[in-house]
């Protein structure tokens, strides 16, 4: 199949104007029923939240991950490109194994989270672009194009690792993302010999908020911000 053309699962004509028609009566809904989060909401994820050091040993169950993953697939990417995977390493082999990378000062943190994820990304992301871009087949734009590749992949990943983050707070859990860590050493533990590349780590679970400190300063919006 030549590059921009529409793949055989993609709807057309009658069946294509039905779902658009379909998903713009729903953004609608979703807009009337909800305007907005209220501050409570917006606390919880961002404003009061926290990043976390010390957990307690409540457990995080596989149900609860793979609710969590079914929110954070919802976030935008790139031509719906959805290059992160996420490896839920929980337990002791595997954080033995993941251990070996990291910096000496997160060793404990990692070892006492319910759950550390991996969050990486696939190199081959593009692959599978048939099945979640349908309509038009761009693996045209990657094929061929490795660094093309690995910075749409890195760039979409991270930001769906970033959801996570957002939607495990607005779940309930506790968060410590990391990046003390060789990713090389990770790779290899984890990924040799695939197309999978990691980028950063996060503990999930229930905190220990006696670890906390004060919160640290953050920039102002005229330190940062320009409106043109």
């Amino acid at each position: 199949m030549s590059a921009g053309a529409a793949t055989s699962n993609a709807p057309t004509g009658e069946a294509l104007e039905a779902v658009r028609a379909a998903a713009q009566e729903d953004i609608r809904a979703l807009r009337n029923r909800i305007g907005r989060l209220d501050d409570d909401a917006i606390d919880l994820i961002l404003r009061d939240a926290r990043s976390h050091y010390a957990w307690t040993d409540r457990p995080v169950s596989d149900a609860e991950l793979r609710t969590l993953y079914d929110i954070v697939k919802m976030g935008p990417t790139s031509m719906n490109s959805c290059p992160a995977r996420f490896v839920f390493v929980r337990t002791p082999e595997a954080k033995e194994r993941l251990a070996k990378s990291l910096k000496p000062a997160n060793v404990g943190k990692m070892m006492g989270a319910p759950v550390t994820v991996i969050i990486a990304h696939d190199l081959e992301f593009w692959q599978k672009l048939p099945q979640l871009f349908p309509h038009e087949d761009r693996r045209g734009h990657f094929s061929g194009k490795p660094d093309y590749a690995a910075e749409t992949a890195f760039r979409n990943a991270t930001l769906q690792g970033g959801y996570l983050m957002i939607a495990a707070r607005a779940m309930g859990y506790d968060i410590g993302a990391m990046s003390g860590f060789s990713n090389e050493i990770v790779d290899q533990e984890f990924f040799a010999g695939t197309s999978l590349r990691s980028n950063f780590l996060c503990n999930i679970g229930y905190a220990d908020e006696s670890a906390l400190f004060q919160r640290l300063p953050r920039f102002r919006f005229e330190d940062v911000c320009e409106l043109i």
